[in-house]
């Protein structure tokens, strides 16, 4: 009951909020831990006035481990006041890793479904900035991980063009 009373004020909270338009074009860095790849290039595309998609490439290139992660997320951006929003979302992705130290070497292929939720501020300047948590599940992690599940919290920047 607690859970669909909570279900409903956030969807009426998502429905009385006006939203503001969101720029068409955004390029930057996601930097967080991400499972050990750090940062990210990130890019959000807008496809509607409310709506974005967004692209982070993750990759990590040491003398022990090589890897890379590509996140895909659909998001809905709703304005707070001025230039602050918040948003939330959901997407899939897919990693590659090569291990290869002490003479052990392992290497996969993972698959994750993600959700996203954060807070952002766009400046008056093309600059936007954000903080988002990312919870990720992984589908197929027994070469990858002990678990199967990574939070990600991180700050973005990113530039804003049409």
């Amino acid at each position: 009951m607690k859970k669909l009373f909570i279900s409903m004020a956030v969807l009426g909270l998502a429905f009385t909020v006006n939203a503001q338009s969101i720029s068409k074009n955004a390029l930057g860095l996601r930097l967080g831990d991400n499972d050990g790849f750090g940062g990210e290039i990130s890019y959000q595309r807008g496809l509607k006035e409310n709506n974005r998609l967004e692209l982070d490439l993750g990759f990590r290139n040491s003398n022990d481990v090589d890897a890379f992660k590509l996140t895909g997320l659909y998001q809905w951006v709703w304005q707070i006041d001025g230039g602050f929003n918040w948003y939330a979302g959901a997407g899939a992705g897919l990693g590659s890793w090569s291990y290869n130290k002490y003479g052990v070497k392992n290497n996969g292929t993972y698959f994750f479904g993600a959700g996203d939720i954060g807070i952002e501020y766009n400046f008056d300047i093309p600059l936007q900035l954000s903080l988002d948590f990312r919870p990720e599940l992984y589908l197929n992690s027994s070469d990858f991980r002990d678990n199967s599940f990574g939070p990600d919290v991180a700050l973005g920047i990113r530039y804003k063009f049409n």
